[in-house]
């Protein structure tokens, strides 16, 4: 699976663009603030339906324009696949697959996966609890679609019954509250459930990743990297052993004991929308006491056992580097390389060709003022 075109129109800084790809790997070249990296804002949103820079929807769309409109051609096994998708803030977004409009948005998820390496992904490691959920959710679209779906609908409900406990009016709130209750435990568990599979997965690909980017023997810090999955009502014990029945009956009976709390306070205090992964160096939490080296190595090596994970499944995502070479030494950038050379398309960002490794050749773009010119393949 790879993208042929990408026509953006009304999209961030773009007019109106179009840029035919290649399959492998595409450099897009340009200064700060020319529109590169929206670009591949662009892809990594059909993927995700979420951008990886901003939270809001409204500063994906031209200054002056209600909407902005994403068309791609993918290459799916050898057969064309056009989507279509309309961004609209305060409004429903619409989209299309070859033409045809779709019931629900979300439904254009799975045509495109996508891994995105950032200069951002420090806050995988240094940012809030939310920075590492996203994180897991993200990845978890991009493992199995219908998560965007369980997490909508979890979304759902959180408000809503945010909303009841912020009402004024109390009468008969415990059986309205009650089928909220439920429906929170339901969504919550699987949500829940689906990330603990999830970072059970990953460990034995980032314990190998970590050790291997930080410099493995050589490394001056041989600790090695821990996940954890934390929730209030879960004991580590519990994380690895019980059912999405089991964590539903927990949730359920988490709720009914912070029923006080959560109405003096307005607002819901259990489920996965508060839940953290942690993240260890040995015996001591990463936040706070890692090196700016070591973080970057374990926000890099989250990102390189995320790919790991999805290839397991027989998946083969798209990579995205925006902007990250030149943060990156030689012995990360080795780690970035190797992955590059299996996959089926590779996007790179960079403001000056010499950020990008002289290994790496395919085509390279220049991105200027809201223009994108295919200027050939490397020299290299």
């Amino acid at each position: 699976m790879w993208v042929q075109a990408l026509h953006l129109d009304s999209f961030r800084s773009y007019n109106e663009v179009l840029v035919e790809f290649v399959p492998g790997v595409n450099v897009l070249i340009g200064q700060n603030g020319q529109g590169k990296t929206n670009i591949v804002e662009a892809i990594y949103y059909l993927a995700t339906l979420t951008s990886h820079r901003v939270a809001s929807e409204n500063p994906l769309v031209s200054a002056g324009k209600a909407s902005a409109v994403i068309r791609a051609r993918i290459n799916e096994e050898d057969r064309a696949v056009a989507i279509d998708l309309e961004i609209s803030p305060g409004k429903t977004n619409r989209a299309k697959i070859n033409r045809s409009p779709l019931p629900r948005v979300r439904d254009i998820l799975g045509i495109v996966r996508v891994i995105m390496f950032a200069p951002e992904d420090l806050a995988l490691v240094k940012g809030d609890p939310s920075e590492r959920r996203n994180f897991m959710d993200h990845t978890l679209i991009q493992r199995s679609p219908r998560f965007s779906g369980v997490k909508t609908d979890y979304e759902k409900v959180l408000r809503q019954r945010n909303a009841l406990l912020k009402s004024f009016n109390r009468d008969n709130i415990d059986s309205t509250l009650d089928v909220w209750d439920e429906q929170l435990a339901k969504l919550g568990a699987e949500i829940t459930h689906t990330r603990i599979q999830f970072i059970r997965d990953l460990k034995p690909f980032i314990r190998t990743r970590y050790h291997s980017i930080s410099g493995g023997e050589n490394a001056v810090s041989s600790s090695e990297i821990t996940l954890d999955y934390q929730s209030k009502y879960l004991t580590e014990s519990d994380v690895e052993q019980l059912t999405q029945s089991d964590i539903h009956d927990r949730i359920r009976e988490e709720l009914a004991t912070r029923k006080k709390d959560e109405l003096i306070r307005g607002v819901t205090l259990v489920g996965p929308h508060r839940d953290e992964l942690f993240i260890g160096l040995g015996e001591l939490p990463l936040k706070g006491y890692a090196s700016h080296g070591e973080s970057w190595s374990a926000a890099l090596a989250l990102r390189v056992a995320s790919a790991d994970v999805l290839k397991a499944d027989g998946i083969e995502p798209i990579l995205i580097l925006d902007d990250v070479f030149a943060e990156l030494d030689v012995m990360r950038r080795s780690t970035i390389l190797e992955l590059t050379k299996n996959a089926p398309q590779v996007f790179i960002t960079a403001a000056v060709e010499s950020d990008v490794p002289a290994e790496l050749g395919g085509a390279r773009f220049q991105v200027s003022l809201g223009t994108v010119t295919n200027v050939g393949a490397s020299h290299e």
